[in-house]
Order: C-alpha cells, then structure tokens, then sequence
C-alpha cells in the first residue's frame, strides 16, 4: 500500500499574492482524504474513478498528482514522455531509452535487455520498482520521466521550464481494449467490456476523457513545437525509422550521419520492437509493483497491434465511438484513421490464373478465381481468394 503523503506548501518567497495561493498545498492527509471523498465517483475498473480538476483519476493516484502539483520541479534538460495508459507507453519509454543511451551501453549488453523499459525509465507520478518512488533526482542528464498526467494538470514549473514533452497518442478504440484486457489480467472482477465500453465513452477512465487528454497535448504542440513533441502510435509502427530519427531530433541527440550508415537507427528499432522486447525473460517470467499493485511484466506486452479493437468491438460499438472522437475533435486539427468495419476494405482485385499448387480438375472454378490484395485496419496487407 502507498504511504499517505503530507503536503505542505513551498514558499515562493518572503511574500505571496493571496490570488496565487493554493490551499490544496496546505491540506494535511485527513483533509485530502475528505477532499478525495467529496469529489464525484465511477467504479468499475481497477481502481475507483474521482472526477479532480476536469479528468477521471483513480482515487489512490490524487495524492501524488497533488504532491507532483506542489512541488515537482523540472530540470531545464528533461525529456517527458507523456502518454494516456495503454497507448504504447512501454514502447514510447524503450525507444526513448535506447535513443538517449545509445553511446552508453552497446546494443549487445543494453540494459533493456534484462530490465522492463519501466524500470529504466521512472513515472514522475507512481512509484514502480519494489513500490518505492523512484529516485530520479539522481538520474543522468538528461533525465527521461513520464508520467500521465494530462497537461492542464501539470505544475506551473513544467509549462514555465525548457523542458520537453514528447505525448504519444493511439486510435481511442485500441486504447479501449487494450486498457480493458490489462486491468482484466490483473484484477479478474472488473467490468466486463461493455459496461467498460459504456464508461470509456462517458469519459470516464483513468487520466479520462481521453479525447480532452489527447485535445490538451495536441494543441500544446501546434502552439509550442519545440515544447511537444506530438506522436501518433499508428505512424510509428508504419515508419518507425523515420520516427525514431524525429524523435532523437526533438531530445536533442540526434544521429549522425555516420551512426545512419552504420545502422545505428535500425538497432534502436531492432531492440524496442514488440517481438523482441515481448520475447526477453524479464518481461515474460518478471513481476513488479506499480501503485501497491503486483503486475506481471508480460502483461505489459499482449499485441502490440493495429487495429486489434475489430476483434473486440462490434461494428455498432466501433461506430459510435468513431462519431464520438470525430464529434470532440472536430476542428481542432486532429485526426484518427477511422475504420469502423469489421470487414476489411478492398483496394486491388486482379484476375489472375490458378496457382499451379492447386491440381485436379478445376477449370471450371479457376475462371471465378478472384485473386486479390485486402488492406486491413490500415495497417496490414492481406491475400486473399474470393470464389464466385
């Protein structure tokens, strides 16, 4: 369980506006815990859902998005990287990892290849390793953190430093499932996917709604370029060479011309993807403490695919989750790839003989043989036979 935590406010100087006074600060733990009591509810995931300052968070993670609030101060030097829960958090953490550390440790002895990308690089906000914070006050400039936190919620500090964000968003419905089969894997009891579905369009899942969440970030990045860095978890998977060189870029540790050659940027990608980081032992067999809660590190680590909602979710359910995020995106800029189909789109048919491995007496059915080329979810190629 986390120890409760007593905040107390951080003088900013011999005087203070009373206009720029925050009481929350100045709560002692019984006075937090009514506040957190006061607050609307929703249950059903793993944790009960408080509604604080706009945003659905479960209610053990207020005290530290209240203490992060006083008094986190960030290094002009950090890099954090900013993602709702089950949209590539892991992923976004180990390629940001090998990327900063590239010329610390080879590809053949890197530490992700013993350490959960979690350990390597520490949530601001939720202790993880042995349910402890971490300590990254003692980590190497620059320092990668990460957190959930939407960005309104932030401290002052952050939007008033030359930090940087780097937020990594992913089509809603993928997000959904995911979310869904993680907590399901560590807590049996929770909701089934429908009323989950039901409360994901209300907005209420954790560091929710995730539309506002994405909204907050995105509109950060177009304001402020060299301040957020805004991704799409869908663009990565389609290049992730290319992504991998945006992002050395905006961290400030770009690859040169001679790490291109020698193939510095396919060993990142090499080292970070699914199946690699999926198939290393500590990530199949090890176990961790997120929150006070036990967490297979397998569980972080299910797919790691496009468009795995469609074997989820049913048209009707794709569907109106699609108007909902088109609705609370609308003219913001933002877009998702919206394929609300169960059934995949057809973009090349060619006629084309019979492959010879199929023998016998087939003329008849070798002419109503449509050979043809389906694109899937907008992420995957696949052949397939159509017999009239």
């Amino acid at each position: 369980m986390d120890s409760p935590l007593l905040l107390s406010s951080v003088p900013s100087g011999a005087q203070q506006d009373e206009e720029d006074h925050d009481p929350i600060k100045d709560l002692t733990v019984q006075e937090q815990s009514n506040l957190i009591s006061s607050l609307p509810k929703r249950e059903g995931w793993m944790r009960v859902l408080r509604r604080y300052q706009g945003f659905w968070i479960s209610d053990v993670a207020i005290p530290r998005l209240m203490a992060i609030q006083a008094h986190f101060k960030p290094r002009p030097t950090d890099v954090i990287l900013v993602t709702q829960p089950k949209a590539g958090t892991t992923w976004l953490k180990a390629l940001a990892f090998a990327i900063v550390n590239r010329s610390n440790y080879s590809f053949s002895q890197h530490p992700l290849l013993s350490r959960n990308p979690h350990e390597c690089v520490p949530f601001i906000d939720l202790p993880y390793v042995g349910g402890h914070a971490a300590d990254y006050k003692s980590l190497a400039q620059p320092r990668l953190l990460a957190t959930h936190i939407p960005y309104s919620l932030l401290p002052a500090s952050v939007a008033d430093s030359d930090c940087r964000l780097v937020y990594l968003c992913r089509d809603p419905k993928d997000v959904l499932v995911s979310l869904w089969h993680f907590m399901k894997a560590m807590k049996p009891e929770i909701m089934e996917l429908s009323p989950a579905f039901e409360m994901f369009c209300d907005g209420a899942t954790p560091y929710g709604p995730v539309w506002e969440h994405n909204l907050e970030y995105w509109r950060e990045s177009l304001r402020r370029p060299e301040k957020v860095l805004f991704l799409k978890y869908e663009e990565i998977v389609a290049e992730p060479m290319r992504s991998v060189k945006s992002l050395a870029e905006f961290m400030g540790c770009p690859f040169s011309e001679e790490e291109e050659r020698d193939g510095a940027v396919e060993e990142v990608v090499r080292l970070c993807s699914f199946e690699k980081l999926s198939s290393m032992e500590v990530n199949k067999r090890g176990v961790g403490l997120m929150g006070g809660v036990t967490i297979q590190q397998a569980n972080f680590f299910r797919k790691g695919k496009v468009g795995d909602w469609v074997n989820h979710l049913s048209r009707d359910m794709a569907e109106r989750l699609d108007r909902l995020v088109h609705e609370k995106l609308n003219g913001s800029g933002l877009t998702f790839q919206l394929m609300h189909s169960r059934s995949v789109e057809l973009v090349l048919i060619k006629y084309c003989p019979l492959p010879s491995c199929i023998q016998g007496d087939q003329e008849e059915m070798r002419s109503g043989i449509v050979w043809s080329l389906m694109f899937l979810h907008g992420s995957e190629f696949f052949p397939s036979m159509i017999i009239n």
